[in-house]
């Protein structure tokens, strides 16, 4: 049985001069302006009967995380480079209408009720034959079209530097059974780290794969381009798709492919080689099956030359989905800041157990019953040098 976890809040007093604290508000409205925050009143609309907002935490070192309430997106992540000028390295909206509209990428979304593809919209539980919303041609793409990220999320708790959020999935809603309670706390660290804790519990059982789908670019978002940025990832293998992206149930060797990241290897170097795998998912759009042991691991690190920028990736989950950005197309100019989202101009990695784990009999389960606890947590750490 995994233990049930609780946010304790902590409000902070500050105490200073009336000239500190103009110091402090002068530096903060210096960053906010270089880095141009989404204003919080696009994001203060009535959705699915429910109020949406957009919340800003910050640490110690002026780092900021914008995140709204509406499908438990991040919105914004304002770090700094190797010459201490603030970038947001994270794509997203400047309107949460612009989350909603079709088609959209799921841009800094929690995603449930289940990350990634489970194929041909169904499984089968305990000799019971569910289907599932099929929103990826025959198959079903993270949760469906009303998964979590087109959700409006109940706030539990709100500090400087974190953020609760709570949702209960009903039985059916997907079609996936039981009733699922969820709680996320999004906390930013003083060492510059993104925490983000998942819990949830069932009446039912029900499959659980529950993560983040932020975008990455280090070199700041509306940067064209993700593959001049070097990534590490310490899988020794990936679980290979068919021509639908979903897992064949097999595991291939990275060893002499292009799927070996082991050492930092800059992410165009290999990407339009004449590979199979490559060919299905246009681009890296696949599972690695990470080496790791149980608990609280680092497991990959991407990194920018241009911005001296690191993000280092630490999770609990035993797999890692990278995707390269293959399906943005610049098409429309309606980034933050009137930008365009061009064609592997981000990446994700998106923490996770395997795609088609309930159809898939030797990968590991992701089956939560009644009466257990689903927790896990996923960590991104940024620093530069």
């Amino acid at each position: 049985m995994k233990k049930i976890f609780y946010l304790s809040m902590m409000v902070g007093l500050s105490f200073g001069s009336c000239t500190n604290n103009q110091q402090k508000s002068n530096q903060q409205d210096t960053i906010e302006s270089m880095v141009n925050i989404p204003d919080s009143v696009n994001f203060q609309k009535d959705i699915l009967g429910k109020r949406t907002d957009l919340y800003v935490l910050k640490n110690k070192n002026n780092m900021q995380v914008a995140i709204t309430n509406y499908g438990g997106r991040i919105v914004s992540i304002i770090v700094p480079d190797k010459n201490g000028k603030f970038i947001d390295v994270s794509l997203g909206y400047d309107h949460v209408e612009t989350f909603q509209k079709d088609g959209e990428p799921f841009f800094g979304a929690l995603i449930g009720r289940y990350g990634n593809r489970i194929g041909k919209a169904k499984f089968t539980l305990d000799g019971k034959e569910y289907s599932l919303d099929a929103n990826d041609g025959i198959n079903t793409l993270h949760g469906g079209k009303m998964g979590f990220h087109a959700q409006v999320w109940d706030v539990k708790g709100v500090t400087d530097n974190s953020l609760q959020l709570h949702y209960i999935s009903k039985d059916g809603e997907g079609g996936y059974p039981g009733t699922l309670e969820v709680a996320v706390i999004y906390t930013l660290t003083d060492d510059n780290s993104i925490d983000i804790s998942y819990q949830a519990k069932t009446d039912k059982a029900t499959p659980v794969n529950l993560t983040n789908h932020a975008y990455f670019n280090l070199n700041g978002e509306g940067d064209s381009t993700i593959l001049d940025h070097l990534l590490t990832i310490k899988a020794d293998a990936i679980t290979p798709v068919d021509e639908g992206l979903i897992p064949t149930g097999a595991l291939m060797d990275v060893n002499h492919t292009p799927f070996d990241f082991r050492k930092a290897t800059l992410i165009g170097a290999r990407i339009d080689e004449n590979h199979e795998q490559l060919k299905r998912g246009k681009g890296y759009d696949h599972n690695f099956v990470l080496n790791k042991t149980d608990g609280l691991q680092l497991v990959a690190d991407l990194y920018s030359p241009k911005t001296g920028i690191l993000m280092e990736v630490l999770t609990e989950e035993p797999g890692l989905q990278f995707y390269s950005g293959n399906f943005l197309t610049g098409e429309t100019k309606d980034g933050k800041g009137g930008k365009a989202y061009q064609y592997r101009s981000a990446l994700c990695l998106e923490t996770q157990h395997f795609p088609d784990s309930p159809n898939q009999k030797n990968f590991p389960s992701t089956i939560l019953k009644p009466g257990d606890i689903y927790k896990t947590k996923t960590v991104y750490k940024f620093s530069t040098k």
